[in-house]
């Protein structure tokens, strides 16, 4: 079954037997924990985005979107799209020393969670296309109290909020433990669809075959 905000709350309380007031009141954050456990995890197709923005010159720096998780690519237009090459901040800072030397930028990387680092120091506003691996909207704030995990991620979703809720409520080992692996067992599942079926098709590819963990 599809999960709600609501339902899923609701299944939580009825899974663990408890209502106590201070789990309760933490559902949101247990929940919100348990999707960053799974798109830590998991690279989903759906969480795809391209967008596009502007450097500016003579910033070596271009802020990342604010629900940015992990880049798939950078382009810059220059003529025509020019893709950067991903790198250690250590490699571009030792590459280009002196910030104020500027270019079109040939490698990117990622500076901390907010901002990248372009090397060169970009010369001009070049237009710019980032696609990336995005963090979708929780199913906790939602106004339709509803999301793509709850959709079509119902058991890894389940599980994975049990863990956090049963290591919230400092369970026990053993009932914890049976938790996990079903949260593997299931997060194995999304990754066979996730990083198998929806990346390849059997023309190409074959039959897909199950992913480790």
């Amino acid at each position: 079954m599809a999960w709600t905000y609501t339902t899923l709350k609701s299944a939580l309380q009825d899974y663990l037997e408890t209502t106590e007031t201070t789990f309760v009141n933490d559902l949101g954050t247990i929940i919100s924990q348990a999707e960053n456990r799974i798109l830590k995890t998991v690279q989903l197709p759906d969480f795809r985005k391209n967008t596009t923005g502007t450097m500016t010159s003579s910033n070596a720096y271009l802020a990342t979107p604010s629900d940015f998780l992990a880049p798939y690519s950078l382009a810059l237009d220059n003529s025509g799209y020019e893709y950067l090459i991903f790198k250690d901040v250590n490699f571009i800072r030792a590459a280009y020393p002196v910030s104020s030397t500027t270019g079109v930028p040939k490698y990117y990387g990622l500076f901390d969670d907010d901002s990248f680092i372009l090397g060169p120091t970009p010369g001009s506003g070049y237009t710019v296309e980032l696609h990336y691996f995005y963090k979708p909207e929780s199913i906790t704030v939602a106004n339709s109290g509803t999301s793509w995990l709850g959709d079509n991620a119902e058991l890894a979703l389940l599980y994975a909020s049990l863990v956090e809720s049963y290591s919230f409520l400092k369970g026990e080992a053993e009932l914890m433990q049976m938790y996990e692996g079903r949260y593997q067992e299931a997060v194995q599942q999304l990754k066979t669809l996730g990083e198998g079926y929806s990346t390849t098709d059997s023309y190409r590819g074959g039959s897909v075959r199950a992913m480790r963990a």
